[in-house]
């Protein structure tokens, strides 16, 4: 059985070979896509349609072989959602360290200060603008 998907990942790369796969917004398509669908399932109405538009505009993309345009779009799509992205890297790395930090903002000039758990009632310095505020941790 190994030997069978062995030969399906050979033409599978061989297929692809020249072709321009996946980005960032292709994946980003494949996502709304996924979620139209899901919420076909529950609500009806032209989610599915929206669905099979992406999914079709996501595989168009991967299966193109005119790279330098989809290096643009990607680019483009990339500029465009820099600033969500970073506020979801920023939510995620918070969320990672919930269990040993505590988040605060400065007081004086809004800056989030991290400061380990467990450490009781402490005097916190804002590394941007220096005011020291009490907090308990």
């Amino acid at each position: 059985m190994k030997g069978f998907f062995d030969r399906i990942n050979a033409w599978l790369s061989r297929s692809m070979a020249g072709r321009y796969g996946t980005d960032d917004l292709s994946k980003c398509l494949l996502t709304v896509s996924l979620i139209s669908l899901v919420l076909f399932l529950f609500f009806r109405g032209p989610f599915f349609v929206i669905a099979v538009a992406l999914l079709i505009w996501s595989y168009y993309r991967m299966l193109s072989k005119d790279f330098g345009r989809r290096r643009e779009e990607n680019a483009r799509y990339l500029d465009l959602s820099s600033g969500i992205r970073k506020k979801l890297r920023v939510q995620k790395k918070r969320f990672d360290g919930r269990k040993d930090f505590r988040f605060f903002k400065c007081p004086g000039c809004g800056q989030e200060v991290r400061v380990p758990k467990g450490k009781g009632h402490i005097r916190i310095t804002c590394p941007k603008c220096g005011i020291q505020f009490d907090r308990t941790v």
